[in-house]
């Protein structure tokens, strides 16, 4: 199993930054896919970003891009999603998930390619 602890949540003003980290553990693989994701109340958790732990793709929703930067550090086995000009529609619940598959398309920014979540981590931005 793959366990994933999220932190770097908080709160940040309009056009302000936020660093999330994913911290994974356990059974990790030599190439896996890493995802972004955020959920508000009512809504469905929809994908932010995804990274292949091999570094050779990467994948943003078109309402992030420009302004989310998803990397990794191997050595840590952490990934960030470096949030820059931060909106009030940012604001959700982020988590990150793992699948043990190379990130091969956009089909890796939905939910249901996924098997391993973390807990979570708020960012309220007003």
């Amino acid at each position: 199993d793959v366990q994933l602890v999220e932190s770097g949540g908080g709160s940040a003003q309009s056009g302000g930054s936020l660093r999330l980290s994913c911290a994974a553990s356990g059974v990790i693989g030599s190439s896996m896919c890493i995802g972004w994701f955020r959920q508000t109340p009512g809504k469905e958790r929809e994908g932010v970003a995804a990274i292949s732990t091999n570094g050779d793709s990467r994948y943003y929703a078109s309402f992030v891009t420009g302004r989310f930067t998803i990397s990794q550090d191997d050595v840590a086995n952490t990934v960030y999603l470096q949030m820059n000009d931060l909106k009030p529609d940012d604001t959700a619940m982020y988590y990150c998930a793992a699948e043990a598959a190379f990130c091969s398309s956009l089909l890796y920014l939905r939910a249901r390619a996924y098997t391993y979540w973390g807990q979570g981590t708020q960012v309220t931005v007003s």
